[in-house]
């Protein structure tokens, strides 16, 4: 009875760390990925959907959820003026039935 109820714990701890939590920071220098938006969807790395409530963040699977403090972030981001400064481009999405990778191999960079 014990170890299941830990099991469940540390499962849902597990999901929980692994969600996508995004911090905007001021400075490029503070950032783990450094984002640029791009004005067609078939521009991006990967199409991004923010979502109301943290609970909602994905598994990165492209439903972000920004936060309040950087503690509380998964990752730390930087928005950049142009396409040739970033990391990752993405491009935000209307509906969360539309988020995801469009460019599988920059995955990791949300990891």
């Amino acid at each position: 009875m014990k170890k299941s109820f830990l099991l469940t714990v540390f499962s849902f701890v597990s999901l929980l760390s692994f969600s996508q939590k995004m911090y905007t920071v001021k400075y490029e220098s503070q950032a783990n990925v450094k984002v640029y938006v791009v004005k067609y969807e078939s521009q991006a790395d990967l199409k991004v959907y923010k979502v109301k409530y943290e609970s909602q963040a994905g598994d990165n699977n492209g439903k972000w959820f920004f936060v309040d403090y950087e503690s509380q972030a998964k990752k730390k981001i930087y928005f950049v003026d142009y396409e040739s400064q970033a990391d990752l481009k993405i491009y935000f999405v209307d509906y969360e039935s539309q988020a995801g990778w469009r460019n599988s191999s920059k995955k990791q960079l949300l990891y």
